[in-house]
């Protein structure tokens, strides 16, 4: 059977005065569709860790906001309002949420010591430590106070630095300038946000 467009049209006029004379209610149907899954949610805007375009994201949670308790995530999506992206994700982005939720995401710092096999959890406080302990070791072995000339130059090329694609511009600007006092030269920054 060959359908016009016209016919078409007219089937579905047809088809919702019948609904609407025979009684079918759409009330009831609109009702549900404004109870949404996170209409009691916490809407906080973030942005995507992924790649250095800086995509806005509104991130749903529940939680009561009471002492001890982390809101569960329950949604995420693109911000509307956002310039970058005005709303749309890539594949990646929009797979955020399982990545919040992932139960194998690592949580604490881990070391895996010269020689070992298998990660090991420390403290905080121990990986700020070993971190700052292996940095000033790097920097003091490789720190060039002359070059072959005879000029003064005070950098450091064994550390290299570069700087998130979802920091501002205000963190990269002193982590840059942190990593310059330190001598660095070897420097990359996406700040776009």
């Amino acid at each position: 059977m060959q359908t016009s467009r016209r016919d078409f049209f007219k089937v579905a006029a047809v088809g919702s005065v019948a609904a609407t004379v025979f009684g079918f209610d759409l009330k009831p149907a609109y009702a549900q569709l404004k109870e949404l899954k996170i209409a009691r949610a916490n809407e906080t805007r973030s942005t995507c860790p992924y790649c250095a375009v800086g995509c806005g994201v509104l991130i749903y949670t529940i939680g009561d906001k009471a002492k001890n308790v982390t809101p569960q995530v329950i949604h995420v999506e693109g911000d509307p309002d956002h310039p970058t992206n005005r709303g749309t994700l890539c594949p990646k982005g929009s797979s955020l949420e399982q990545d919040i939720l992932n139960p194998r995401r690592l949580t604490k710092p881990q070391v895996r010591r010269p020689g070992a096999t298998e990660w090991q959890d420390i403290s905080w406080d121990n990986a700020l430590n070993e971190i700052a302990r292996w940095t000033k070791k790097t920097r003091d072995d490789t720190f060039v106070e002359k070059d072959a000339n005879g000029h003064t130059v005070n950098r450091c090329e064994g550390i290299s630095f570069i700087g998130g694609c979802t920091d501002t511009n205000e963190f990269n600007y002193l982590a840059v300038k942190t990593m310059r006092s330190l001598g660095l030269v070897y420097l990359e920054n996406q700040a776009r946000v």
